[in-house]
C-alpha cells in the first residue's frame, strides 16, 4: 500500500489580504503530479481543508473540483478529515454518497471507528475533537484532558484491528513526545493546549497528522505532520513544504518537495539598498521587509511598493525620527475639545452637536480629574 499524505490545504486563506486562491490552485495541480508520479493508491488529508467554518463560494467550488479531479478524473481513493478550521457539519454533507466513490471523508467522532480498507491498510479517520465529544461518546465524565481521551479513542480503535493489516491513523491535533525507543517521553504545550503523547500512537504502523505546518514539528519515524503545502505566514517564510509519499509494507517514508508558486521572502536594509536590489527580486512574490533607516521616510510603504508590490508587513529596526513641523506644534498645543470637532467634522462629514459637545466636554472633565 502506497499513500501519499498531505494536510492543511487552508483553501480560501489570504495573506495580509492577497488572495491565495491561485497559488492554491496551482499547488494542488503540483500534488496532483506528484500522486501520479509515484503511483500511489490513496491520497490522504489530514484536516483543515478550507480556511474557515464558512468558506466563501469561490473557496467551496475550488475544493469540490479539487476533489473531484483526484477521485472522479484520477481514480484515487482519497481519505479525509475534518480540521479545526473546517465546520464538520457543513465539510461532512455529502459525505455517505463520496464513500460510494472511494471518496472517504470524516467528520464525526463516531464514524472514527469503522476503518475505511484499501488493499492491506485499515485506515482509521479521526476528525478534530473536543474533550466533551469523547466523554459523551464513551459515556464517560472522568475524561478530563487530551491524553485520557486518546488513550479510549485509541483502545477503541484496536478492537477493530485486522492481524494481517496495516494501520493507519489520520489524525488533526497537537502530538509531542519522545521517540518510540525513549523510555520517557517529554510532554508540551501548544499554544496553552496539552499535546497529545507520542506514547499513545505506538499501535499504528503510520499517524498522518494535520494541524501544525511545520514537518519538522514532529521527530518520530511514524507519526509525521505534512505540513501545510504552501507558506501561509511570514513565520513560514524559511519552511521546507512539501508530501509525504508513505509505503506500508515493507514501511518507507518518502519527502517529496513542493516549491512555492510564489515565494515569501524576508528583507532587511535600508530605503536606498532595497530600492537598488528591487531588480533582483520578482515582484509577484511576497515580501516581509524590516527597514533599517533611523529617519522618517514620508508614505514610506507605497515608495517601496513601486518596486515590491506585494508586502505583506513593514516594520523598522530602530524607531525612527519624526522631525516635528510647525503644524504638528501648533496641534499639540490646541484645545481638546478643537481636536475632536475638527476629527468628527473629517470623518462624519458634519459638526457635533450641542448635546455631543456637553458629552464631550463632561468626559474631558472626568477624565482630567482622574488625571
Amino acid at each position: 500500500m502506497r499513500f501519499l499524505h498531505t494536510a492543511d490545504w487552508h483553501i480560501g486563506k489570504n495573506l495580509n489580504g492577497y488572495d491565495l486562491l491561485d497559488d492554491q490552485v496551482a499547488t494542488f495541480h503540483r500534488i496532483e503530479r506528484i500522486a501520479q508520479e509515484k503511483q500511489v493508491d490513496a491520497v490522504v488529508i489530514a484536516g483543515d481543508l478550507y480556511d474557515r467554518s464558512i468558506p466563501s463560494e469561490a473557496a467551496v467550488r475550488t475544493l469540490n473540483s479539487m476533489l473531484g479531479r483526484l477521485n472522479l478524473q484520477d481514480h484515487f481513493p482519497v481519505l479525509a478529515i475534518s480540521g479545526n478550521h473546517d465546520s464538520a457539519t457543513r465539510l461532512g454533507t455529502g459525505a455517505d454518497w463520496f464513500a460510494l466513490k472511494s471518496l472517504y471523508l470524516n467528520t464525526t467522532l463516531v464514524n472514527a471507528f469503522e476503518p475505511v480498507i484499501i488493499k492491506n491498510t485499515q485506515f482509521f479517520l479521526l476528525p478534530f475533537f473536543g474533550i466533551q465529544e469523547v466523554r459523551n461518546y464513551f459515556h464517560d465524565d472522568a475524561i478530563r484532558n487530551v491524553n485520557q481521551a486518546m488513550e479510549r479513542i485509541v483502545k477503541a480503535m484496536k478492537e477493530k484491528f485486522a492481524p494481517d493489516k496495516a494501520h493507519v491513523l489520520v489524525a488533526h491535533f497537537f502530538a509531542a513526545g519522545a521517540q518510540r525507543t525513549a523510555d520517557s517521553e517529554t510532554l508540551v504545550e501548544v499554544g496553552g493546549l496539552s499535546a497529545v503523547s507520542t506514547r499513545l500512537l505506538a499501535p499504528f504502523d503510520y499517524v498522518a497528522l494535520g494541524h501544525l505546518h511545520n514537518r519538522d514539528a514532529l521527530h518520530d519515524e511514524r507519526a509525521r505532520y505534512s505540513g501545510s503545502p504552501m507558506k501561509f505566514s511570514v513565520s513560514e517564510a524559511k519552511q521546507k513544504k512539501g508530501v509525504w509519499i508513505v509505503d506500508t509494507d515493507p514501511f518507507k517514508v518518502e519527502w517529496v518537495p513542493l516549491p512555492p508558486v510564489h515565494d515569501i521572502h524576508l528583507l532587511k536594509g535600508s530605503f536606498a539598498d532595497l530600492v537598488a536590489a528591487a531588480g533582483k527580486h520578482d515582484p509577484a512574490d511576497f515580501y516581509d521587509i524590516e527597514l533599517t533607516d533611523h529617519e522618517r521616510i514620508p508614505d514610506v510603504l507605497s515608495k517601496l511598493r513601486e518596486h515590491y508590490p506585494k508586502i505583506v508587513s513593514l516594520h523598522r529596526t530602530h524607531q525612527a525620527r519624526q522631525v516635528e513641523t510647525l503644524v504638528d506644534q501648533k496641534r499639540r498645543r490646541a484645545d481638546p475639545m478643537d481636536l475632536l470637532a475638527d476629527f468628527y467634522q473629517q470623518t462624519m462629514g458634519d459638526d457635533l452637536s450641542a448635546q455631543q459637545r456637553q458629552w464631550a466636554q463632561q468626559s474631558l472633565e472626568k477624565i482630567s480629574e482622574e488625571d
